[in-house]
């Protein structure tokens, strides 16, 4: 298995594999003057990114899915999030649309805890949401809130898996860390939640809780990338690797990218993943099959 250094070799890496194509539970496309705000935030190394970050994929919307098409990425998804009240039924109309014209996207929705988010986040999953996206950092909300409860409850029953971005990186909010979540998972144990970045920083704390929930699950979005590792390395040294646990996960461990709002090319993502030399089983396993069995992938 080739590891790849550019996205030229981004096929040959999945072919080597013998998968059909990668499939990623973390890019990003949403509507396009939400795009602009968010890219003019991260341009700005704003108070939530902490440091320069330039973005790898800065296209036109078209050009985007052109690109994930060519990597090979056959299915993939339109994480989004609201930052305020009022804005996720508009964002889940934009995704359901996007859906409906991109088949290849799995149909994405968000939530916030308002008084409407029970009633958007039902006819979201009536109209066929198979992800959503929870974003604790930009959202600055406690996901235990109790406005959140119905639909907690809703998404456990449905099993419709949450992408949350709970971890404290790339700075920590009011709401990040691992004890939000433990709260969280105590009352709605049944949830399928994917915790993005592998939790960076606090790999060891959400693997603890991957263990312990058996619908708990990881995504490697950003997670053991050079950019990554200069501030919140993946425990593997003497003093403390965490590398068995990964293997003992396997099956709770999806792909996830950021895409298009990376610093690096959609290569290294990859190269990140194979030089934990974990083996080839496991490399499949976290590319395409894990993800192709929750999210039913046909």
């Amino acid at each position: 298995m080739a590891i790849p250094a550019d996205d030229e070799q981004v096929t040959a890496f999945w072919r080597d594999l013998g998968l059909p194509g990668l499939i990623d539970v973390h890019t990003h496309f949403m509507p396009e003057r939400v795009l602009a705000k968010v890219w003019a935030y991260f341009d700005a190394a704003g108070p939530m990114v902490g440091r320069t970050w330039p973005i790898a994929y800065r296209q036109q919307e078209d050009e985007r899915v052109a690109t994930l098409r060519a990597l090979g990425v056959r299915a993939f998804t339109s994480m989004l999030y609201p930052h305020k009240p009022g804005m996720a039924a508009w964002l889940n109309s934009w995704a359901a649309d996007f859906a409906s014209r991109t088949p290849d996207c799995l149909h994405t929705a968000t939530f916030f805890p308002e008084p409407e988010a029970a009633e958007y986040v039902r006819a979201a999953v009536d109209g066929g949401a198979r992800i959503f996206k929870s974003h604790l950092q930009v959202g600055d909300y406690d996901p235990n809130d109790a406005q959140l409860d119905p639909v907690w409850g809703l998404l456990a029953d449905t099993g419709i898996p949450v992408v949350t971005h709970c971890g404290s990186g790339p700075v920590p909010g009011k709401h990040t860390g691992p004890e939000p979540i433990a709260r969280l998972l105590s009352r709605h144990p049944r949830l399928r939640l994917i915790v993005a970045h592998m939790g960076m920083p606090e790999y060891t704390d959400f693997l603890d809780l991957a263990v312990n929930h058996p619908g708990v699950l990881l995504d490697t979005t950003m997670a053991f990338t050079d950019f990554s590792e200069q501030r919140a390395p993946f425990p593997k040294d003497q003093s403390r690797d965490e590398r068995p646990r990964l293997i003992d996960l396997g099956d709770r461990i999806l792909l996830g990218s950021d895409f298009p709002n990376i610093p690096y090319n959609y290569a290294h993502a990859l190269e990140a993943l194979a030089r934990l030399d974990l083996g080839d089983d496991w490399l499949r396993a976290v590319c395409h099959d894990n993800a192709e069995r929750l999210l039913a992938i046909r």
